[in-house]
């Protein structure tokens, strides 16, 4: 969802209507709606590696959401397609495939969906260089970063500190896990919270779940590490705050942190979601390839987490050097790439024999 604003942020007035159409209850609807963009809902589900029994029913969606999706073009009559991954897009893919479309693929390793959807697309866009492998029959592949949105800037780390209330003293580790926060990963440092005070500030996004635990523990800490405790169940406007002012940080590898890590020069520790297939740790390799993050399996941080924490925070010269290959991987201008991949494709002949 995130990407797709990004892209429409960058568009500007490039385009004179523009259509958004996603999956019935699904979680974007709100925000969209919201944000005053035209909304539409198609049934949807996935068919790769569920159950026999709940095959025939997904598979049923996905035929009454192509129905739809046919009704929908007929009714809007785009100009061009912007695809940015899962199985919603299928059934708009399929009866859209005489369009013009650009899809993103925002993981470095596509899943079935994506692949899926690279046969109906003319243009792809990539975030990175190591994806191509995986659409080698493809023609037109570009490599353009993750795209970022608007709201995503630099603040200077004086007004950083202001926001979240902070000290020169002790260096700044964030910790997010998503809007659900990661329990996980909260639960360890609820665990060590005293010991890493004396050590660091935190700025602690941890997600509704685990938001009342947070804040029983933090009532509970001595008044000189209290201080240094900036707990919150998520944040909006101040998330680009507490990136800028952060030393480290300690999040899941999802699509973003290809470029919010990146954009603002961030050193991390990922800890991949397990139940994400394959597709957060290969994220997160692509990172400790590049000498800019430390990948901590799930599994392995009640006995991982804490001891690599300390190590980092305790050799300054190694963050920088992770900082700065952190910020060599950015690519700041994606949204604006995608949106000229888009307007290059709108003027191409579409399929179905017409002129756009």
């Amino acid at each position: 969802m995130y990407p797709a604003l990004a892209v429409l942020q960058a568009m500007e007035d490039r385009c004179s209507q523009v259509l958004w159409v996603g999956g019935e209850g699904g979680m974007e609807a709100e925000l969209i709606k919201r944000l005053n963009l035209p909304f539409e809902e198609i049934p949807a589900a996935g068919v790769h590696g569920i159950g026999l029994r709940s095959l025939p029913g997904n598979i049923y969606k996905l035929i009454k959401g192509t129905i739809k999706s046919i009704r929908i073009l007929k009714r809007f009559q785009p100009d061009v397609i912007f695809y940015t991954g899962g199985y919603v897009a299928a059934p708009m893919a399929v009866a859209g495939f005489r369009y013009q479309s650009v899809l993103f693929v925002p993981d470095i390793e596509p899943g079935f969906a994506l692949n899926f959807l690279s046969k109906f697309s003319q243009t792809i866009a990539l975030t990175t260089e190591n994806t191509k492998k995986f659409f080698s029959k493809h023609k037109k592949l570009i490599v353009t970063g993750y795209p970022l949105r608007q709201e995503i800037k630099r603040c200077s780390k004086s007004e950083a500190y202001k926001a979240f209330n902070l000290h020169a003293q002790l260096p700044v580790l964030l910790v997010y896990g998503g809007s659900k926060g990661a329990h996980s990963i909260n639960q360890v440092i609820f665990d060590n919270l005293a010991g890493l005070l004396s050590k660091t500030q935190i700025i602690h996004i941890s997600g509704n779940l685990d938001i009342s635990l947070g804040q029983s523990i933090a009532q509970s800490l001595p008044e000189n590490l209290s201080k240094n405790y900036h707990l919150h169940p998520y944040l909006h406007e101040e998330m680009s705050a507490a990136f800028s002012s952060a030393d480290l940080c300690i999040c899941r590898s999802g699509a973003s942190t290809l470029g919010e890590l990146p954009f603002y020069g961030l050193p991390a520790v990922l800890i991949p979601y397990p139940y994400a297939w394959r597709y957060q740790k290969t994220n997160a390799q692509y990172l400790v390839d590049h000498n800019a993050a430390i990948l901590i399996p799930d599994e392995k941080i009640d006995s991982q987490l804490i001891s690599t924490l300390l190590d980092l925070l305790a050799e300054p010269e190694k963050l920088t050097k992770m900082s700065i290959a952190m910020e060599a991987l950015s690519k700041p201008d994606a949204a604006s790439q995608i949106a000229d991949l888009i307007v290059n494709q709108i003027r191409q002949p579409n399929r179905k024999g017409s002129q756009p």
